[in-house]
């Protein structure tokens, strides 16, 4: 029965700690491993003498996640092409401005931005800036001094434009625009997508050497569209679409049959203009899209 109550204390834990691992390593798979690594040393930990069993935990994993990081940078030095993070499938409950607020961490647009801070930068933000872990667990968990988990913080915050990656577009503008999307491949009628686009729009897609796809980023509205238009209407023609949640945020999967090809996800800027359009081609990082997956 005690064994039991441990487990339930860890299970209920469990979504958070994905969400903290996910966010930190940007694939779904290393996440889990982490969280079941964390599991596994709390099911053979002197558990009655854990005061606080969330910051344990969380220790635990952050750690974990940390030297999964230093593996995974090292294989992205041969990436081929673009490297995106791997999408995942999370629901919209039924409150859906509170969605959008916890969402707005989840997107690839902020993902990536989190790919610009140092391992312990990027956990320290998250854990005070997501987690609401306190300084000075942040400072144990990553085992410095307090005023160095401070400047961590400071510095992360510096390097993340709060502005570009946590807007909260209105899920109504994103409908609008992904039916605007399909419509400009399918249709080639354009003007709706258009209007709906930044100046600097910016396309990547993420093939990982491993099916076709572009190397290089496309930047500005006439190389987008005409990518768009040119390409993807002949080779997506025969693909089926379906508007699922992705990464917090309205976004299209593309299957044929229950083989997922593709999956497309979306930022955009404060006045709810398409920044960002990217592209996940890579087999790899589609696996499990299917699967809902709470954070």
């Amino acid at each position: 029965m005690q064994d039991l109550t441990h487990e339930t204390i860890f299970e209920e834990a469990r979504p958070a700690l994905l969400g903290l691992a996910y966010r930190i390593l940007g694939a779904r798979a290393d996440a889990e491993d982490a969280v079941q690594d964390t599991f596994l040393r709390w099911m053979c930990a002197d558990r009655n003498g854990i005061e606080n069993k969330w910051a344990w935990l969380t220790t635990v994993c952050t750690r974990r996640c940390l030297d999964l990081l230093q593996v995974a940078h090292r294989t992205r030095v041969n990436y081929v092409g673009a490297w995106l993070p791997e999408p995942i499938h999370t629901p919209t409950d039924g409150n859906v401005q509170d969605h959008l607020e916890r969402a707005s961490s989840l997107t690839t647009a902020f993902l990536l931005m989190l790919e610009r801070l140092t391992p312990k930068e990027r956990a320290a933000y998250l854990l005070h800036e997501i987690f609401d872990s306190s300084y000075a667990e942040i400072a144990e968990t990553l085992d410095i001094r307090e005023t160095a988990c401070r400047k961590l913080v400071s510095r992360a915050k510096s390097n993340i434009d709060q502005t570009k990656v946590r807007h909260t577009t209105p899920l109504a503008q994103q409908d609008q625009l992904l039916t605007a999307f399909q419509t400009a491949i399918e249709s080639g009628a354009t003007a709706p997508l258009v209007s709906l686009l930044a100046e600097e729009i910016q396309l990547d897609a993420d093939g990982g050497g491993k099916v076709p796809s572009l190397l290089e980023a496309l930047h500005g509205k006439d190389a987008v569209i005409g990518f768009l238009c040119e390409r993807l209407h002949e080779y997506w023609a025969d693909y089926l679409w379906l508007t699922v949640d992705i990464n917090g945020a309205r976004g299209v999967v593309l299957k044929t049959g229950d083989a997922v090809h593709a999956a497309v996800s979306f930022a955009y800027d404060g006045a709810d203009k398409v920044t960002n359009i990217f592209i996940v081609r890579n087999p790899d990082k589609l696996t499990h899209l299917d699967a809902v997956v709470i954070h």
